[in-house]
């Protein structure tokens, strides 16, 4: 059973929704999703990400946060990073080259930027951060077809490069 492992920093937002994108939206009965973050305080799911996603058909709410580990990166066939400072962290804390979501799903190089990216004050601009949460859980949902179409020639990469390593 082939497994994708979703990477962000809080595992609340870019990377939990891809999670569950994959999981609405696959039909390989083989294929199987998971998510982590590099950081994963604990924190509570951004409202206007959860009230999306919810307006999508799913039920986040048996989600819980969780840190990435050499173990949960083991265990993936497809890892897949989130942005760039993810795949940065993964390579200095793990010794590994995972690709971007949005490397799999266009061929891109492009990652998927946190609220802070864009938004520069976000702190204390609710209006432009929770428009730019909801494009992004929008962004996932509809590129996910494309990402699960493609998936298969990046796990067989990945299993390559763990037989020549």
């Amino acid at each position: 059973m082939q497994t994708v492992l979703f990477i962000c920093t809080g595992n609340i937002f870019r990377s939990m929704t891809a999670e569950y994108a994959f999981r609405a939206q696959n039909k390989h009965a083989s294929g199987q999703s998971a998510s982590a973050g590099i950081e994963a305080n604990m924190q509570q799911m951004y409202p206007p990400v959860k009230t999306r996603i919810i307006e999508l058909g799913i039920d986040p709410s048996a989600h819980v946060q969780r840190k990435l580990t050499s173990q949960l990166l083991d265990a993936a066939d497809l890892p897949v990073a989130m942005g760039v400072d993810h795949q940065a962290f993964i390579r200095e804390q793990f010794d590994r080259e995972v690709p971007l979501f949005n490397k799999v799903a266009l061929g891109t190089d492009e990652p998927i930027k946190d609220i802070w990216e864009i938004v520069p004050d976000w702190n204390n601009n609710e209006g432009s951060r929770s428009k730019y949460a909801v494009y992004v859980v929008e962004t996932i949902w509809d590129t996910m077809p494309k990402f699960i179409a493609n998936m298969d020639g990046f796990i067989d990469g990945a299993q390559e490069d763990i037989k020549k390593g």
